[in-house]
């Protein structure tokens, strides 16, 4: 039985930014929400008008949503995860309007596994750097991206 959108949203919250805390999980969810949200580009063909559960399965974009990576089992996906009260709390608090500041319009996440943060992210200039909280880079949307 597939799980319905806020499950699906709590589990990718878990997934992707459990251990970031309460900042990290919201920034996270943030993101997804602007995804969900935008008026232009990619994600507001993906989401066709707000769809929350078309962006998280948009193909390519979350691992936590892939069985596997690089050809071994993913045991970090969002199947295999037991959301609590918090992951739960903040979708509903993210699908209700809550935007972290820090985050604001940001479009693109990942996990750098540095201490430093790349300029533009992902590769073709569609995001630049805005901020950084815990171990995730967030990215703000640039020109480019209007035209994907």
């Amino acid at each position: 039985m597939p799980f319905d959108a806020r499950e699906l949203f709590a589990r990718v919250i878990q997934c992707e930014a459990g251990g970031e805390g309460d900042d990290g999980m919201r920034g996270v969810a943030t993101v997804i929400m602007n995804r969900t949200n935008i008026p232009y580009g990619e994600f507001a063909r993906v989401s066709n008008g707000g769809n929350l559960r078309a962006i998280i399965a948009q193909p390519g974009q979350f691992n936590c949503m892939r069985d596997t990576l690089a050809g071994r089992y993913n045991s970090q996906n969002v199947w295999n995860m037991d959301p609590q009260e918090i992951h739960y709390e903040i979708a509903d608090w993210a699908i209700s309007g809550g935007i972290l500041g820090g985050v604001d319009n940001s479009l693109f996440f990942y996990n750098p596994y540095s201490p430093t943060c790349a300029t533009y992210f992902p590769p073709g200039g569609v995001g630049v750097l805005h901020n950084r909280i815990n171990q995730h880079c967030f990215y703000a949307p640039t020109e480019r991206y209007r035209n994907t």
